[in-house]
């Protein structure tokens, strides 16, 4: 009995503060590397370029250390601006797989010469495969937005994520 009024006091202070678990259940983060990236011109003065990029991610947050991403993406970028055109995503986790598939996207980036200061992206992905663990995920879509944290690499966020998949 003591026990359970410790916890529902607990809970409750941490919903006063705004730290309830299901403040944060709808956002999951990932710390990305580049792992491969190759840049192709397009055009006759080099003013497009096509941009595919391989990457690993690892979550964040420190909930799942066995949850992780292998992920290729294709855009164009002209100046500042960038469209995603394909991309795709092996998502794994304890007992689970999913395979994403972005639907819609567009980044901007700060230059500075021939050097991008930062990247900001942000699109939609819809999960055309889950299974195990990650069954949830099956056919829905789900927001992201990247940024990034330092030489290759970003941080990817997803919103909406299933609450039931923490």
């Amino acid at each position: 009995m003591r026990r359970a009024v410790i916890a529902f006091a607990l809970s409750s202070a941490l919903d006063l503060l705004g730290l309830s678990a299901s403040a944060v259940a709808d956002t999951r983060r990932y710390a990305c590397t580049i792992t491969a990236a190759d840049r192709e011109p397009v055009g006759v003065r080099n003013e497009r370029v096509i941009l595919t990029v391989q990457y690993g991610c690892r979550i964040a947050d420190g909930l799942s250390s066995d949850a992780g991403i292998t992920a290729v993406s294709v855009s164009e970028w002209a100046a500042d601006k960038g469209t995603y055109l394909a991309s795709l995503e092996f998502h794994r986790a304890l007992e689970g797989v999913a395979i994403g598939q972005l639907s819609e996207a567009t980044g901007f980036s700060s230059m500075e010469g021939e050097q991008g200061i930062a990247v900001a992206t942000s699109g939609t992905t819809v999960f055309k495969f889950a299974s195990g663990s990650l069954a949830t995920l099956s056919g829905k879509t789900l927001k992201f937005t990247t940024k990034l944290t330092g030489l290759r690499s970003f941080e990817l966020e997803f919103t909406d994520w299933p609450e039931s998949l923490f």
